[in-house]
């Protein structure tokens, strides 16, 4: 059976490896993913931040590794919420490590437990459709 592409310059190979896929698509902004950009914007905008704020706010729950907690969170983001946001449009925003915890186990066992920073919590919160349907 012969394989048919519609991409110029690129021939299926038998090496084992899986071709990208963006050869599939068009670079009609120099390379950037012009999908990903409106979706960021959406997920960056300020009544879904808001929302994501409000959320773990509601949430509650212990300080990360940085010691911030959720009553701290606000006064950071007056501050600091324009750089955060252009960090992460630009890619540069780096989560921070989790906080390991341990909880004891009824059975005397122990439960490791991760706990992100209260900014690494409200930006996944932004990204969770429960916090926006429209994302």
């Amino acid at each position: 059976m012969k394989t048919i592409s519609r991409m110029e310059g690129w021939k299926p190979q038998d090496n084992g490896k899986v071709p990208s896929i963006l050869l599939a698509f068009d670079n009609r902004r120099n390379s950037e993913n012009v999908y990903a950009d409106n979706l960021m914007e959406k997920i960056l905008a300020k009544d879904n931040m808001n929302q994501a704020y409000k959320q773990v706010v509601r949430n509650k729950g212990k300080h990360g590794i940085d010691g911030m907690t959720v009553d701290e969170l606000l006064p950071y983001l007056k501050e600091n919420g324009d750089q955060l946001r252009k960090d992460i449009l630009q890619g540069k925003y780096k989560p921070k490590s989790v906080r390991r915890a341990e909880i004891l186990k009824s059975d005397g066992g122990v439960r490791l437990l991760g706990i992100p920073t209260v900014t690494d919590r409200m930006i996944k919160a932004s990204h969770c459709p429960t916090t926006n349907p429209d994302i």
